[in-house]
Parts: C-alpha cells; structure tokens; sequence
C-alpha cells in the first residue's frame, strides 16, 4: 500500500514542483511504483513530465468535481511514473468546492484512497495557499513534505503552516505528520544559505533530511523541456541530490 505524501508550503517559489517531480523521477529510478498528483491549477508538475497541459480533455478537476474514475485519468508517462495531471481547470475546484458541503475536504482522498495498492508512493503537489485544495491534499496524505528555501525570510509562514496542520489533524486526519523538511536553493557561496539551514535545523530537528538541494542552472532547465533532471542531464548536480532524497524518503518509508 503507497505511502502517501504531500509536497506543501504555502509560500510559492520554494521548489516545491520541481521536487515533486523530481523526486517522483527518482523513486521511480529505484523501482517503486509511482504516481505524482498535480493538485495545483498551474499544472506545471503536469507539464514538468512532458504532458500537454492545455491538450488534455480530463484532469484531476473531473475526479473530485465531476467524480471520474481516477484510473481513467492517471496517465503513464516516458519516465518511470505515472501523473495525475492537472491544468488551470483546477483552479474552478476551490469555488465549487466552497459550497460541496459536506465532505469536501476528503474528495482527493477518495480518489487516492482507490489507487493506494497500485503503487509504492504517491506524491500530491500541493497549491502554494492554504486553501481547500490545500485541506484536500493534507487530508488525503500520510505525511508532508515541506521544502523551505534557504533565503531570508525563510521561516516565515512556516507557523501558519504548522497551526494549518495541527487544525487538519484535529479535524480532518489525526495521523498527519510531518515526514520531512527539505532544504532548497542551498547557495555554498553565501553565509546566508548556511545560517538560515543552521535556524531550520535547530526548528526542526531530526525532520530535516541530510540531502540539500542546492541552486542549480540545469535544475531550472529541465522543467522547459518537459523532463525531470534524471533524464535531462543525469550527470547534473540536481541529478545527484535528487537520487540520494530518494533514498532518504524510500528509507524513511
């Protein structure tokens, strides 16, 4: 049964897709099923796997507005996963689930929930709000992933997060956890970088993995090409970082 995980910080710019993508790239590389789920309306998860955002005629949207069978939506892809895609229909679905009423924070849920013994790990690409989309992801996942940039200003909304979950676990799903925090955009020439990975790991403790993702130009390439750093250049640095957070997240299981 998939072990599933929702990639989430509110704030925006903080490689929160390019490690979805990425990391479902990798743990694939290992030999797990995997299937990536773009819950943001940007839909550049979906796009990051050389899907045409704009072509395609069913998304995740219809799953958890229009109750569609996700097994007829999740397309397989060139690269050692599966996606369910998203495009800017989704952005409709935090209206319209305004006023589903009840039980429309576990929509996603359902829709994960019927496709957990088909794969190894699921990874949800969360919508940088804290919105019902966001509610949606967090209830439907085991656990969070949450990357924190090392810039200034770097906790900040890191609270608001963590009251976020302390609210879902309360209401909504009492086994969340937080199953790591990831560091990215690691800058090795500033003494910011260091001092503000130095104040996330004194927050967050044994949660932050080893594995630093740092600032990288083929990293920034890779999603115009529609391909995760492992196929575009596996001989990259983003390449290598990416493959060694897998095998911290296979290892924490």
């Amino acid at each position: 049964m998939a072990k599933v995980l929702a990639i989430t910080n509110q704030k925006g710019g903080v490689g929160k897709t390019t490690t979805a993508v990425n990391l479902a790239a990798c743990l694939g590389a290992l030999g797990r099923r995997v299937l990536l789920v773009d819950f943001d309306p940007q839909g550049n998860a979906t796009s990051g796997v050389g899907l045409d955002k704009t072509a395609l005629e069913r998304t995740v949207y219809h799953v958890v507005i229009g109750g569609e069978d996700v097994r007829t939506v999740i397309r397989h892809t060139e690269f050692e996963l599966d996606v369910l895609p998203a495009n800017v229909n989704l952005a409709g679905a935090e209206v319209e689930l305004a006023t589903a009423g009840e039980g429309r924070e576990s929509r996603l849920k359902g829709a994960v929930d019927a496709v957990r013994d088909d794969y190894d790990f699921i990874l949800i690409d969360s919508p940088p709000s804290l919105g019902l989309l966001s509610l949606n992801a967090l209830t439907a996942a085991d656990g969070v992933i949450i990357p924190i940039q090392c810039e200034f200003y770097a906790l900040e909304g890191v609270s608001e997060l963590m009251r976020t979950l302390d609210l879902v676990r309360d209401g909504l799903n009492s086994a969340l956890e937080v199953s790591g925090v990831l560091l990215t955009m690691f800058d090795s020439r500033t003494n910011l970088s260091g001092q503000v990975a130095n104040e996330v790991r004194e927050f967050f403790k044994e949660k932050v993995y080893e594995t630093v993702i740092p600032r990288t130009v083929r990293l920034s390439e890779a999603p115009s090409y529609g391909m995760p750093i492992i196929a575009y250049d596996i001989h990259a640095k983003g390449a290598e970082v990416y493959a060694e957070l897998a095998k911290e997240v296979d290892a924490r299981g």
